[in-house]
């Protein structure tokens, strides 16, 4: 029997062509978990979907890849559209993936928790990068559409809180594809050519796809740019976007930003009246006080009788005079006694008054004294000093065993 030998591509091409026939292989979902992800110069991505029984090659071509709004990731699950086929070249069956999403979570939930994730790393959430608004700015451009709702609802409350303040609508796209090129160009020309002191950017409320210009990433590097203060207005007071967390102040509303953007008038008048009625108040008081303490100077002695005042300090000035006399005459006294006594006690304990009552004080040559006999050597010459006058004298003999009337002196 005589049988057809195919070639390997023969055989790989007719497998191909089964598959691509089958329309059930041509639009498949297939559930699982991402390993290997790689991204190619190229542009393309290549993974493996796997579950526990088994793994399926995948690939997703650059022009569908760039249609993701997040970044898939190894260990991630994932649900893959596309078409199974063969690839010749590896003679293996994969899929060609138009389409991916997280699976349990919708895409753009992961997309902004992990561009969340990516920019608080990096810093631009920081509370120490946030600048103060000005409190009453001059100028205010306001980034945002021109036919939406949210401009009319600002102008009219910036004009009935603060109308000295000048506003600069810079008109943008808020959603669609072009939005975020376009918020981000037009942070950028405000800050260039410095048209305010004060920016507020955001749009009225709608869905999540609708507010995720606000989540893109050039929206939110060209607000923490930003050398002008950016107040982020968007969507209700449930929304948050990423241009919040990046922005120096947030606004749940864009009515709240023009509210938070500029002082209120009327307020500011009541705080003013209040303030001149205590400013009036304290100056009446002080009037007062010094109405009074006028009439009081105004009665009294130095004033009613001058000439009986100055008598009055006169006699008060010789009173003090004579005290004063008095005091240093005591004072004078106490201080002579004190010496008197002092010096009586020093002339007691003066060698010269021991001298004077008839004891003398002998001593050597070098002016060493003498306390004992044996202190000195027969032959030696010593100085006695009496009460009036010296004697020199030289040792004859020496008697260390007591007075004896001096006959061995």
């Amino acid at each position: 029997m005589a049988q057809n030998v195919l070639s390997i591509t023969q055989l790989t091409e007719y497998i191909r062509g089964r598959l691509d026939d089958d329309p059930f292989l041509g639009q498949v979902a297939v559930r699982g978990e991402i390993s290997n992800y790689k991204v190619y110069p190229s542009g393309h991505h290549y993974f493996t979907l796997k579950d526990e029984g088994a793994a399926l090659k995948c690939v997703m071509f650059k022009c569908n890849a760039m249609r993701l709004r997040f970044r898939p990731d190894n260990g991630m699950k994932v649900i893959a559209f596309g078409r199974i086929t063969v690839f010749p070249r590896d003679g293996a069956y994969q899929l060609y993936c138009g389409d991916l999403t997280p699976d349990g979570v919708g895409d753009l939930h992961v997309a902004f928790e992990q561009l969340k994730e990516k920019l608080s790393k990096e810093g631009l959430f920081d509370p120490a990068h946030k600048k103060p608004l000005p409190k009453y700015p001059k100028r205010i451009a306001i980034i945002t559409s021109s036919a939406g709702a949210a401009i009319h609802d600002m102008l009219r409350i910036l004009n009935a809180r603060w109308p000295m303040s000048e506003v600069v609508l810079l008109p943008v796209r808020v959603q669609g594809a072009e939005a975020p090129a376009e918020i981000a160009g037009a942070l950028r020309y405000a800050n260039k050519w410095r048209v305010a002191d004060l920016i507020i950017t955001g749009r009225g409320g709608g869905s999540i796809e609708d507010l995720w210009a606000f989540n893109d990433e050039r929206v939110a590097r060209a607000i923490y740019e930003s050398d002008l203060p950016v107040i982020s207005a968007v969507g209700h007071e449930p929304d948050v976007t990423i241009s919040d967390f990046v922005a120096d102040a947030r606004a749940s509303t864009p009515s709240n930003a023009a509210e938070i953007a500029v002082p209120d008038q009327e307020e500011l008048r009541r705080r003013l009246g209040a303030l001149q009625t205590r400013m009036e108040q304290s100056e009446r008081k002080r009037v007062k006080n010094l109405r009074e303490q006028f009439e009081k100077t105004a009665r009294s002695r130095v004033l009613q009788d001058p000439m009986a005042f100055i008598d009055d300090k006169r006699l008060l000035l010789d009173y003090t005079q004579k005290n004063l006399a008095s005091l240093a005459r005591q004072q004078t006294a106490h201080r002579m006694q004190q010496f008197a006594s002092l010096a009586a006690k020093l002339d007691a304990l003066s060698p010269l008054s021991v001298l004077g009552r008839g004891y003398a004080v002998a001593r050597t040559e070098d002016g060493q004294i003498l306390r004992a006999a044996q202190d000195v050597s027969v032959g030696e010459k010593i100085e006695v000093l009496l009460g009036q006058g010296s004697l020199n004298c030289t040792v004859d003999a020496c008697n260390t065993g007591g007075y004896d009337d001096g006959k061995n002196v």
